[in-house]
């Protein structure tokens, strides 16, 4: 029953969506005159051709009896809103939290600028298409901090571009100034930890997604070679220098051979490893299974369980080297030794998935795409138009006195906005709204989190710009119906829908199923439209064994009951039968449709195309009966149904009177008739 309401919800909801949907159509000499009159309200030939256009705009069927048809169907409609409307029914809290839950729904395309997100998933996509491969140096600093420590940080970060475009070796630069402490060699210390080279700021290969993204953005539009500008993110300044772009390696899968060599071993370790990385290799070259030289060599003992087998990667979770070998070999081929961090290597490529055309990719890209950082820019465009159609005002005097207002209890969260009320002056006005100092003490209040290493003012002017935009957002929420037409008129459609379902729900649908004394005496005086039709006692038996035919044909000849002539093909072992007794009436049953309807004939039908044979068995006929209640109850529900809406309809026309004004409706049909 849920399940059916569910549907017929969505119905209802989905006639309203036709009835109600604005289509742009021709104007006409007769659109601002009233067509029908329902009650006191008068239904313009302008308001129902929009309706009538949009709900026939794949028919392109504009016929005398199209429109006189749809008519009929757009009065009883407007009957039942109209009651729905009088019975206050969209007063109801159930009903308010439902529209205003599809509401917020409808909303969200009024906040998404889809030409920023287009270009977006379109800019992801080439970056996808190729892996970049750079340095950096990062100058550290709070995404929080004060003016003067971030000026103090950027000229830093200049000076040393100034050192390096002078000549000053990158990788020099970034073991010398970097705040990134992987650009260090890391000494050993005994029994704590093993001493580690540093990187000297190369971060190896990586691709869209895998950094944040303003430093994405200088990767890919830095050239190979180049050092780029200062670059801000979350962590603090960056310098990159980009040392390669090639095609993506995608995802790949490898297999391979380990000797590792530690990071602190001398020069004769090395060429020890060196030597058997080497040995084992011409083994290879010489005939020996990659995969028994796994077993046999490999110092990796976990992937060697698996024939060398490692986890799929991309290019940003593995070294460079590896990267670089694994894109330059075809399936299963097998690499020469390649020496990365750890020791020595022979890879063997198993497979490689690269990237495909961009309808693809696309909905994994939208995926990462609004879980990124960049999926703010979308917001940043609305909120940009927003701030412009509405003429955002910010009121600097009164926005400053604020924050001198606000002690630095704020950044302990134990600002409390009372103490400072009775400040007035606005802040910030949208539209034709103003927001006060209260107002924006009030937010603060709500929205303070404990904060360390911040300035009062910084930390202030953070939450004061979410004040503002949260402001224009709910602003423009608040005036979408005004704003956009189209808006408006789908919460109409919605607010239609949702009354029609619900009073149609009360006087028809559950009625019809709760209403049991009504149904059945609609029932007893319909009973001959619900008849069955002529029908038999059959058994239908499939072998699906042709060499059991005879013995089965057999057995079912020489004994009437299917009991019995179970009990006699489970006695033989004989298990390829299954037995279907029903009563059939045409178009149950394919078999029983293809035999006669002989009383006491058994008859067989060969499958053309599988190993089956059919029989039926034709035991009574039954003439046509009148149908009892519980067989006939979902069709009799039905028909009580459309009664129930028929007569409400009747009832609703003598409360609501409905006038068609006829000599209007001529001049519509006469205006839309085939010329």
């Amino acid at each position: 029953m849920k399940q059916l309401l569910k549907w017929q919800k969505s119905l209802t909801i989905l006639i309203a969506l036709l009835v109600f949907s604005t289509l742009s159509f021709g104007q006409s000499s007769i659109d601002k005159k009233a067509l029908v009159t329902i009650g006191d309200e008068k239904i313009t030939v302008g308001e129902f051709m929009r309706v009538y256009e949009k709900n026939n705009s794949l028919a392109d069927d504009q016929s005398a009896e199209s429109i006189t048809d749809y008519l009929n169907l757009f009065i009883n409609f407007k009957l039942k809103v109209a009651e729905a409307e009088a019975m206050q029914l969209d007063t109801l809290a159930s009903f308010k939290n439902e529209l205003k839950g599809y509401r917020a729904q409808l909303a969200k395309p009024y906040f998404i600028d889809e030409s920023v997100n287009e270009a977006l998933l379109q800019e992801a996509y080439q970056r996808k298409l190729s892996d970049v491969r750079a340095s950096h140096i990062l100058i550290m600093l709070d995404a929080n901090a004060s003016p003067e420590d971030t000026l103090a940080a950027y000229n830093k970060i200049v000076k040393i571009r100034e050192e390096i475009m002078a000549g000053k070796d990158f990788a020099e630069a970034a073991v010398e100034y970097s705040d990134d402490p992987s650009a260090k060699d890391r000494e050993a210390i005994p029994n704590q930890q093993r001493f580690r080279p540093g990187n000297k700021g190369d971060l190896g290969y990586f691709t869209v997604f895998n950094m944040v993204y303003p430093f994405e953005n200088a990767a890919y539009n830095t050239a190979v070679g180049e050092v780029s500008q200062p670059v801000r993110t979350q962590f603090g300044y960056h310098l990159l220098k980009v040392t390669d772009k090639k095609e993506a390696l995608g995802t790949a899968l490898v297999a391979h051979i380990f000797i590792p060599v530690k990071m602190e071993a001398t020069a004769e370790e090395v060429q020890e490893a060196q030597d058997k990385i080497d040995n084992i290799y011409q083994k290879i070259v010489d005939g020996m299974p990659f995969e028994e030289a796994v077993v046999a060599y490999s110092e990796d003992k976990g992937s060697a369980k698996n024939k060398g087998q490692l986890s799929k990667f991309t290019c940003n979770r593995v070294v460079p080297q590896f990267v670089l070998a694994a894109q330059s070999l075809n399936i299963d081929e097998i690499s020469e030794p390649v020496r990365t961090l750890y020791g020595f290597h022979i890879i063997k490529l198993i497979s490689r998935e690269t990237p495909g055309a961009f309808e693809e990719e696309k909905p994994k890209l939208k995926e990462r795409l609004a879980k990124d950082q960049r999926s703010h820019k979308s917001k940043e465009a609305v909120l940009q138009k927003i701030k412009a159609d509405y003429k955002l005002k910010i009121y600097e005097k009164g926005k400053l006195a604020a924050f001198a207002a606000i002690d630095t209890s704020v950044l302990d969260k134990k600002f409390v906005a009372d103490s400072v009320k009775g400040m007035i002056k606005p802040v910030m006005k949208i539209g034709n709204m103003k927001f006060n100092q209260d107002d924006f003490a009030g937010f603060v209040e709500q929205k303070q989190r404990i904060q360390e290493n911040i300035d009062k003012d910084v930390y202030l002017q953070k939450l004061f710009d979410e004040f503002v935009d949260k402001n224009c957002l709910d602003y423009q929420d608040a005036h979408l119906e005004e704003k956009y037409p189209e808006f408006a008129e789908l919460m109409q459609e919605y607010h239609d829908g949702i009354l029609l379902f619900n009073l149609t729900d009360e006087k028809v649908w559950s009625k019809a199923v709760k209403d049991t004394v009504g149904l059945e005496k609609f029932f007893n005086k319909h009973r001959s439209d619900y008849m069955w039709g002529e029908r038999v006692d059959a058994t239908v038996y499939h072998i699906r064994n042709k060499d059991d035919v005879e013995k089965v044909k057999a057995i079912i000849e020489q004994n009437i009951d299917d009991g019995e002539i179970a009990q006699i093909l489970d006695r033989d072992s004989i298990t390829s039968t299954r037995i279907i007794p029903d009563t059939f009436e045409r178009g149950d049953d394919k078999y029983v449709d293809q035999v006669e309807w002989v009383t006491g004939r058994l008859q067989q039908i060969d499958s053309d195309v599988e190993d089956r044979v059919t029989f039926v068995k034709i035991r009574k006929l039954r003439p046509p009966v009148a149908k009892q209640l519980d067989e006939a109850r979902g069709l009799v529900t039905a028909d009580y149904q459309t009664f129930l809406e028929e007569e409400w309809v009747k009832q609703l026309k003598e409360k609501y009177p409905v006038q068609v004004h006829e000599e209007v409706l001529s001049a519509l049909l006469l205006e839309k008739a085939p010329k």
